[in-house]
């Protein structure tokens, strides 16, 4: 029976690394359940891997989206148990990995977006508010929601107020049992102040390969599309706009990942039971031995 192995964990933590090794090491295929690398020329922005760092191995769900598509998490949730399937049936090993917390739970566990309304009672409270007034509320309550909601989608963003807002149990009751009863979880995690310097780093990296001439090319383009809301491009955004200085854009991507990191880890360690492996990136061999060993044992 063909394996599903999961792998997740914040930003920066050694991720895809560690795909490959465990792709390798059980003739798996990958797929890619971070939700910015679907996006066609997104590359620096989003640490996407090169094809040549790939070591033959496929890769899929990665650059077959447009700039300018949008799209939510039930689409995500449809794309991504497609690809898993469509590889299963065929017999291959599956590593999948990613990504937001909200997006993969939804992609492997029970969620059901089928018939799921916003109420009257929620469009008659909101009547009043502009979508931006909304998607600011929703920040609010809840960011992990409001990555997966396009700022101008008033439906979505009324529909993820409710949710966020507890009025729907019977929808936040789901996404607990998983659709893949032979799916196997992989945490890593990394000491705060490592994940950080990590993250320091990589960023810094970016702007080296070059991330403001990625994202000028979509600026001079006028896309202001979802793509342009993740982390790295809307804060290029601002400094090509001259609201900010490249320091001050460089500081907020480095802040906003911290962030954003911090919100994957509690959302994995609130939601989810995973076993978690702690990496030390002098010896990420031995994160890779403890993982192998565990699937083996798993098996």
């Amino acid at each position: 029976m063909s394996k599903l192995i999961v792998i997740v964990g914040p930003t920066a933590v050694g991720k895809t690394s560690l795909s490959l090794e465990i792709a390798q090491q059980f003739d798996g295929e990958i797929v890619s359940a971070d939700a910015m690398q679907f996006y066609k020329g997104l590359d620096i922005g989003t640490a996407k891997i090169k094809y040549s760092e790939m070591k033959g191995i496929k890769h899929h769900l990665i650059d077959f989206l447009e700039p300018q598509d949008s799209f939510s998490v039930a689409d995500f949730q449809k794309i991504v148990r497609n690809k898993i399937d469509e590889l299963m049936e065929s017999g291959k090993n599956v590593v999948v990995v990613g990504g937001s917390g909200l997006y993969l739970q939804a992609a492997l566990f029970d969620y059901d977006f089928q018939g799921q309304k916003r109420s009257e009672e929620t469009k008659d409270i909101y009547k009043d508010f502009s979508n931006s007034e909304l998607y600011d509320k929703l920040l609010i309550l809840n960011k992990e929601l409001a990555t997966s909601v396009h700022p101008n989608n008033r439906r979505r963003l009324l529909r993820s107020l409710e949710i966020a807002e507890a009025k729907s149990p019977d929808f936040l009751d789901k996404g607990k049992q998983p659709i893949y009863p032979e799916m196997i979880l992989i945490g890593i995690q990394m000491e705060r102040a490592k994940l950080y310097d990590s993250i320091n780093q990589r960023v810094d990296h970016m702007f080296e390969e070059g991330l403001i001439e990625e994202v000028r090319t979509f600026y001079n383009q006028g896309l202001h599309s979802q793509s342009m809301l993740g982390i790295g491009y809307k804060e290029v955004y601002q400094y090509l706009d001259g609201k900010i200085s490249l320091d001050e854009a460089k500081d907020l991507i480095k802040q906003h990942s911290r962030n954003y990191a911090k919100r994957q880890l509690t959302w994995f360690h609130n939601k989810l039971d995973i076993p978690w492996f702690e990496v030390n990136p002098i010896l990420f061999h031995q994160t890779v031995e403890d993982v192998i060993q565990f699937i083996k044992k798993v098996e």
